[in-house]
């Protein structure tokens, strides 16, 4: 059946460290209508129609572009396979969202605010406001600090085991980040949240990823970092956006240092790539008035 080796397909991608959930969803959805035709094989025509079904074209492009790249493979196995051509749908990319790069002053009253967030039980409003804090201070992926285990903070730093394609690596924390993350192990001992994972609600349950995107929306529109509904403004990854600035601010301005700094950042990060790091960074006021110095130092004659 044609979900059968969708199914095979799936599992290659994951024993190469992939994730591969929204790939596996969009296939199974399409060879649950493929098959409602008795089809089992992919058939071009059946592909189009199901793509036309699409409520966007970005999200007809999506699933072209998915089932497309499982065709090339099912087809060097079993030519009855039929392959479209490609870019049927364009190839148009998701906009970027536009990172906003959060103040000392914002980040402390969301956090101050997450302490009072309505719960029903005690825990979670700690939850959220060390979580957030750990996000500030580390430039964690959000799927990797909620992944976390609380033996996972070693003498060394944070163990991150669930980095993005399966990357692990170690982040050495600051005394004051340590401490902060002892300081809620013993609120969640003393309010008897149990469980095995670092962040918990009641019942020692992982708080739900979405979940915590949308209460860091909600306090900080509640405190006019953000306009109303459906309006643009901060979000929870901005937090890693502005660690990555911050960082940058504080290396010496010189080319050496800099190269030095980026290949660190990017480590510390869980990049694979030097080049996504380059895409975390915004310019502030503090890096404008460096490259103008820098510049006006070529200028001259001098040397950066």
């Amino acid at each position: 059946m044609l979900s059968d080796q969708i199914s095979r397909y799936v599992d290659l991608h994951r024993n190469l460290g992939r994730k591969f959930v929204e790939q596996d969803r969009t296939l199974q959805l399409f060879a649950k209508y493929s098959e409602a035709f008795d089809e089992q094989h992919v058939m071009v025509d059946r592909l189009y129609d199901w793509c036309g079904t699409a409520p966007t074209q970005n999200a007809a492009r999506t699933r072209f572009d998915v089932v497309r790249r499982f065709c090339l493979y099912a087809h060097s196995e079993d030519q009855r396979h039929q392959i479209p051509p490609g870019g049927v749908f364009g190839r148009g990319r998701r906009p970027r969202p536009t990172p906003h790069i959060i103040e000392p002053e914002q980040l402390r009253a969301i956090m101050q605010a997450a302490l009072n967030f309505p719960s029903k039980d005690q825990i979670t409003p700690y939850t959220y406001h060390y979580l957030f804090g750990l996000l500030a201070v580390s430039g964690l992926r959000i799927s990797e600090a909620l992944a976390l285990q609380r033996n996972d903070l070693v003498d060394d730093g944070l163990i991150i085991r669930n980095g993005k394609f399966g990357k692990q690596r170690l982040l050495p924390l600051q005394p004051s980040t340590r401490q902060s993350l002892e300081t809620y192990l013993a609120i969640r001992a003393k309010l008897g949240a149990m469980g095995e994972n670092l962040f918990v609600t009641a019942g020692g349950r992982t708080p739900d990823r979405s979940r915590v995107c949308t209460v860091f929306i909600k306090l900080a529109r509640m405190l006019g970092f953000r306009g109303p509904t459906d309006t643009p403004g901060i979000r929870l990854h901005d937090l890693r956006h502005t660690f990555a600035v911050r960082s940058l601010e504080a290396c010496p301005c010189n080319r050496e240092a800099i190269s030095h700094h980026m290949a660190s950042l990017s480590a510390y990060l869980g990049h694979a790539d030097i080049a996504n790091t380059y895409w975390y960074l915004e310019a502030t006021p503090v890096l404008l008035r460096e490259i103008a110095a820098a510049g006006e130092q070529l200028f001259t004659g001098g040397t950066v």
